[in-house]
């Protein structure tokens, strides 16, 4: 027998999901008439009948579930194929934001080049998470606090927390401070603000804001920007998230590398890969 032929497989299952040559045909943008005739002639070449019809109702017969079943797993790795086609030609893509963790993401860009040989595309961003949703990005490193629904994470370090100051601020030459020490300050935020790093950078040293941020934003700080310890805040959780649903590239040599990262041991192969298998 021939081999059966992906449009055929359509059809089938168009019209064993609608149980209706016309909703089915609807569906599909085709006339009815043709569609009837494809299903009887994959009918003929199965020697087996796939439908019951009569003028009220259409119904699948035994083998004809089989098929259903049989025909949505091919078409699903067919759909899994062409994607893992079209996606061979790129690396892999993690959205971050500019400051976040740039030690650490050095380090996470440099072990997986050595690891796979590919350095990654890093897309640069206010917004990590978006990237994931919309399929943009394979991974994103982000804080722990954002908000990660239904995306999967993998936690990467912890950074401390320090209050940028202007270089002439009252506790700009302290070792460390508390929080209530510094909001005081009328231009005090507690979160760092949706703007391009390089702008709150600008804003602490022209004197028009005091903030914390995760450590790791203190190498970039500009001339007149002091960065100071808070030591009554907790860390902050960089975990890389991604988005389970998403066939995107292969996220398990980045995963493993951000694991021996944080733990400061190697994970192995089969260990990144069941965190992967997971979602």
């Amino acid at each position: 027998m021939a081999r059966l032929e992906t449009r055929e497989l359509e059809y089938f299952v168009a019209v064993a999901e609608e149980l209706h040559f016309g909703r089915a045909a609807e569906r599909l943008g085709i006339a009815q008439p043709p569609l009837s005739r494809a299903v009887a002639r994959l009918e003929r070449r199965l020697g087996v009948r796939l439908f019951d019809r009569t003028s009220r109702r259409v119904e699948l017969t035994g083998p004809g579930a089989v098929l259903l079943a049989e025909a949505r797993v091919a078409l699903s790795g067919l759909d899994t194929l062409v994607d893992r086609v079209r996606l061979s030609g790129r690396r892999l893509v993690v959205a971050v934001r500019a400051g976040t963790g740039a030690g650490v993401l050095a380090e996470l860009v440099s072990q997986h080049e050595a690891d796979t040989g590919v350095r990654p595309d890093i897309l640069f961003t206010d917004d990590q998470v978006r990237p994931l949703r919309d399929g943009t990005a394979d991974l994103a490193l982000v804080c722990a606090h954002e908000d990660l629904e239904a995306l999967r994470t993998q936690s990467v370090v912890e950074e401390r927390a320090v209050v940028l100051l202007p270089a002439d601020h009252p506790s700009a030459g302290c070792e460390s401070v508390t929080l209530a020490e510094v909001e005081v300050d009328p231009r005090f935020r507690a979160t760092c603000p949706n703007q391009p790093l390089a702008e709150i950078l600008d804003r602490v040293a022209l004197g028009l804001l005091v903030v914390v941020v995760g450590e790791s934003v203190s190498h970039r700080a500009a001339p007149g920007v002091v960065a100071v310890a808070v030591r009554d805040v907790p860390p902050t959780q960089l975990v890389l998230a991604w988005d389970p649903t998403s066939g995107k590239l292969d996220r398990t040599a980045f995963l493993r590398s951000a694991r021996a990262l944080g733990t400061g041991a190697p994970t192995s192969a089969v260990e990144a890969t069941a965190l992967v298998a997971q979602g």
